[in-house]
């Protein structure tokens, strides 16, 4: 068996720190936004904040194992999870509220996403970095920007899915009046959504993703 390139190591370096900044962020978000709506549960964790320490304690498989496993055995692609905690009892109180703080994490990462889209494209036009073909035709900068952009647009994309336990699951509830998010909320608590829920996010992600990325590329560069 071939051993990995040392272009292929640095590329996995760039990735993973890129996806530890974002999930930091994407939870750190979560966390703020719960305060802020009278939830102190994330906040008292210290996950109101950029450090990933916080957030690896409380999802270490997720944020480090898996992400790591995920980049060598998917051959570039990177996966991983991690959470925020929250009291279920304060979301049943004031659903809007929990509506917005799952809303928080993709929209940090949509934020993201376009701050590193509109810094690569004044970096090439400056000429500032060399972006080519491939991570092996691009300099450093031109990587970490590039990964930064891509692991965005997924997880911001992915977590906006309205599958049962991802954001997008409870964010619809701002479409709702509060009694029928309330309603909505006693609902989810009483089944078993979790992993059918992942599973149907994982094949509508499939089919919808790439044309996602081909147009949100084409309109950013």
């Amino acid at each position: 068996m071939d051993l990995p390139s040392n272009e292929f190591l640095l590329l996995g370096f760039i990735y993973y720190v890129a996806f530890l900044f974002s999930t930091t962020c994407h939870e750190a978000a979560h966390a703020l936004v719960a305060k802020l709506g009278g939830d102190a549960t994330a906040a008292q964790g210290g996950q109101v904040s950029l450090n990933p320490i916080p957030h690896i304690r409380r999802s270490p498989y997720g944020m480090v194992v898996i992400p790591l496993l995920s980049f060598f055995l998917l051959k570039g692609g990177m996966i991983g999870f991690a959470s925020a905690p929250y009291d279920p009892d304060w979301a049943r109180r004031h659903p809007h509220r929990a509506a917005l703080m799952a809303l928080a994490g993709p929209v940090t990462n949509f934020t993201l996403m376009l701050l590193s889209a509109f810094a690569l494209r004044l970096a090439i036009s400056h000429h500032l970095v060399h972006f080519g073909r491939s991570y092996v035709d691009s300099d450093f900068a031109a990587n970490a920007l590039a990964a930064m952009f891509s692991l965005n647009l997924l997880l911001g994309v992915f977590n906006l899915l309205p599958a049962p336990p991802l954001d997008g699951s409870s964010a619809i509830m701002l479409a709702m009046s509060e009694d029928r998010a309330r309603a909505y909320l006693n609902w989810l608590r009483t089944g078993t959504f979790a992993l059918p829920g992942l599973l149907a996010a994982m094949l509508i992600f499939n089919y919808i993703y790439p044309p996602v990325e081909r147009f949100v590329q084409s309109l950013l560069f």
